[in-house]
């Protein structure tokens, strides 16, 4: 699943594929915020990892589950 995540103050968004799912990112995420968390980690499929500050979040994009199609459709 790919997610967008915009940041206060900055012109570039961040962008990565995550093995998560949509409802653990969803989880995960207002979890931060109710506790006053003052980072959310998130990893990519590729191993990075990403520290993203909970007081700077603009906007968090979820993409769709669906893995992409191969080859064409007739």
């Amino acid at each position: 699943m790919e997610i967008r995540i915009g940041i206060i103050n900055t012109g570039r968004e961040l962008s990565f594929e995550t093995s998560a799912t949509a409802d653990e990112v969803r989880a995960q995420v207002s979890s931060a915020l109710e506790q006053s968390t003052s980072h959310l980690n998130f990893a990519d499929v590729k191993g990075n990892s990403y520290l993203v500050p909970t007081a700077h979040l603009a906007y968090i994009e979820l993409g769709t589950e669906e893995s992409r199609r191969v080859g064409f459709v007739a």
